[in-house]
């Protein structure tokens, strides 16, 4: 199995055999129920997909009620597809825990949806240094991005200009984490150093 669905506790630090202080990021990793089996045959490509986190029969569709009810399982928060091939290893119903997946492994890769941060400017965007100093004539220009093109030609703000806008709320996968600990009985993982999103946010525990 490639991976798990979890949830972003929080930061912690523990002490390392050097004595060194590591900052570290607990998550919750699972119990996924597998939910539907997907198969060359049936569905064209082969993928497994898992549930996560429990969820209130009255907030949940008819057509979600019936897809779980199949799997013989509560409505579930978060739905997400692994890419493989897990025919004859995996049946709806199964559930899979921490140690199931990630007993030996040394790294994983982790995948979550980083904090947003509303409309930001270019400074704090991109890291522009601001126009400067309020010498002829500039006033309140400190943090503005300045020239942005040459004004006969082309006569436009040519596309992929780094400029204020959007910033935050994008995927982001962070690679090669250190596995610090396990702790099966309370379905946590300890990682060495920090992962996107808030606290509560959802992850992907990828092997």
């Amino acid at each position: 199995m490639p991976g798990l669905i979890g949830k972003k506790v929080g930061m912690i630090s523990v002490f390392g055999a050097d004595g060194k202080n590591i900052p570290c990021t607990v998550i919750e990793a699972g119990p996924c129920v597998v939910t539907q089996v997907r198969t060359v045959e049936t569905d064209g490509y082969a993928a497994v997909q898992l549930a996560y986190d429990e969820k209130k029969p009255k907030h949940t569709s008819a057509a979600l009620k019936g897809h779980f009810e199949k799997a013989g399982t509560t409505p579930k928060r978060k739905l997400v597809e692994f890419p493989a091939d897990f025919a004859g290893e995996l049946s709806l119903g199964d559930t899979l825990t921490l140690t199931d997946v990630f007993t030996d492994v040394k790294f994983v890769d982790v995948v979550g949806t980083s904090k947003g941060k509303g409309f930001q400017g270019v400074v704090k965007r991109h890291g522009f240094s601001g126009v400067g100093g309020q010498t002829h004539g500039q006033h309140n220009r400190l943090r503005h991005p300045g020239s942005m093109g040459a004004s006969s030609w082309p006569s436009r703000v040519l596309p992929g200009m780094r400029m204020a806008g959007h910033m935050g709320d994008e995927r982001v996968k962070v690679f090669n984490l250190e596995v610090i600990k396990l702790i099966p009985e309370n379905n946590l993982l300890v990682v060495k150093g920090s992962v996107p999103g808030a606290k509560g946010s959802y992850l992907l525990i990828l092997d």
